[in-house]
């Protein structure tokens, strides 16, 4: 089957009640949507699953024969491209949450609200063309060349994981579903949710909103606005973001922050795709695209309680992770480049250079606050120079002040079972021999061999360093005369 053929396709209605299929099958058609297939038997519809393609499939979740938990396994298994929506009862929404974390795409409440099944519908539709998508972008990646990188000047790159991230966030723009973007601090989490609205082709404005610290009232009047006597003070209408991002992206920064209450109202936004402004009874229908951040981990915010379990599953539709600077070290000459020259223009200094062992400095060095570290060490660098020739010792000074600080790297994070550090890890607790071989080869690794840089990182003079390489090989150091 070609990408552009899944429109030909039905979608799958199973529901073991007739009266059920019936009606919804009739919502449809009088959307438009009139290319459907019905089963009251779960059997009937595995066996036609498996054979047949099928555009969306909705299918209830308490089902004789097949229960709908077991079923949707099965379809996942055979075809994962196919969305999955379930349908349940009021006491089983857990259920259908749990449904949502193996791979369905959206749940529907009995009684079901015809808005709500059929953009239901509509977005799985769109989220199964932005899945072929994906497919056309996974082969391309396979082939010589790959996909064009789209031209976003505000991201510069030339790293291989960033460059099939920049892709995919070509290919999600185009949806209407929520985004969601995850990185450390200083990755460039703002600049991605911009390049998604760039790419999209919205005509409307791209707005953030960093969340953090703000209380439900806070969240509430700054999104959703308000109308005149909401609360003390509130002396006239003023409409929220969402307003001002109309046709448009509205970013909600530090997402992993937001509070209990506001997750139950933006929760209402993803699935009703409306709100109401602080001291309104009127609805008011949202036309802003979401597209969300956070340096945090929402699965273990979700596993911890903090974090509403269906919030997340319809926030991470299109997930977007950008890798830490230390993974990236061939983008560190494009970047030292590109500040250098941004810093030079802004003091008004002449053309900069510097020599290669300073990009050996650097690739040395963690950045714990990743490129908006670089960015803020390079703009400090130019300032302290006063010739065209850019100071590799400077630069070491700069360095050694931002370790003194003790700002612990994440580098060794969720590793569980091993001792390790700066990329160094051992599955067992090595011995001081092991250990500092293992160091001194990681050291002159990260230093391009370049012995002085590898003595700094190990702490010790280059003499000594030349010793060890020396005892390494077998061979006694030169006697002294």
């Amino acid at each position: 089957m070609q990408p552009s053929d899944f429109n030909a396709c039905p979608i799958m209605l199973v529901d073991d009640e007739t009266s059920a299929l019936s009606v919804l099958q009739t919502l449809l058609s009088h959307a438009g949507l009139t290319n459907v297939v019905t089963f009251d038997d779960s059997q009937m519809a595995l066996e036609y699953f498996e054979k047949e393609e099928a555009a969306v499939v909705v299918m209830d979740l308490m089902m004789p024969k097949l229960h709908g938990r077991y079923l949707l396994d099965a379809f996942l298994q055979a075809k994962p491209h196919i969305p999955v929506i379930i349908v349940t009862g009021e006491g089983q929404v857990e259920s259908a949450i749990d449904c949502m974390k193996a791979g369905a795409v959206d749940y529907l409440v009995k009684p079901i609200e015809i808005k709500r099944f059929v953009a239901g519908v509509k977005r799985a539709l769109e989220l199964r063309a932005l899945n072929e998508d994906i497919m056309l972008l996974d082969k391309w990646a396979g082939t010589v060349g790959g996909m064009p990188l789209p031209r976003i000047g505000s991201i510069i790159t030339q790293n291989k994981e960033m460059m099939t991230q920049l892709r995919y966030a070509e290919v999600v723009s185009k949806s209407r579903q929520p985004v969601l973007i995850s990185g450390e601090t200083g990755v460039g989490k703002e600049l991605f949710a911009n390049a998604v609205h760039t790419l999209s082709g919205l005509p409307g404005s791209f707005i953030c909103v960093n969340i953090a610290g703000l209380d439900d009232q806070m969240f509430s009047d700054t999104l959703f606005g308000h109308c005149k006597g909401a609360y003390t003070g509130a002396h006239n209408d003023r409409e929220g973001l969402i307003m001002k991002a109309a046709d448009g992206t509205i970013f909600l920064d530090e997402i992993g922050d937001l509070n209990e209450y506001s997750q139950i109202k933006l929760l209402r936004l993803l699935q009703e795709n409306e709100y109401y402004p602080l001291g309104s009874d009127t609805a008011i229908k949202s036309h802003a695209r979401l597209v969300v951040a956070t340096n945090r981990n929402l699965r273990q915010c979700v596993n911890e309680g903090t974090f509403r379990k269906d919030l997340y599953y319809r926030l991470s539709t299109h997930q977007i992770f950008i890798p830490p600077l230390r993974d990236r070290p061939d983008d560190i000459p494009l970047l030292l480049g590109h500040f250098i020259k941004e810093a030079a223009r802004v003091m008004g200094k002449d053309r900069l250079s510097y020599r290669k062992e300073l990009l050996n400095l650097l690739k040395s060095y963690d950045f714990p606050g990743n490129v908006r570290e670089l960015q803020s060490m390079v703009f400090d660098f130019v300032s302290r120079t006063a010739t065209s020739r850019l100071s590799t010792l400077l630069f070491k000074k700069i360095i050694e002040r931002e370790k003194s600080l003790g700002r612990p790297s994440k580098e060794g994070e969720n590793r569980e079972g091993a001792v390790g550090f700066n990329s160094v890890f051992f599955s067992t607790f090595p011995t001081i021999r092991h250990a500092e071989q293992v160091l001194i080869d990681k050291a002159l690794a990260i230093a391009n061999g370049n012995q002085g840089i590898a003595a700094q990182l190990l702490g010790v003079t280059r003499q000594a360093l030349n010793n060890r390489l020396r005892r390494a090989k077998g061979t006694a150091p030169p006697a002294r005369q």
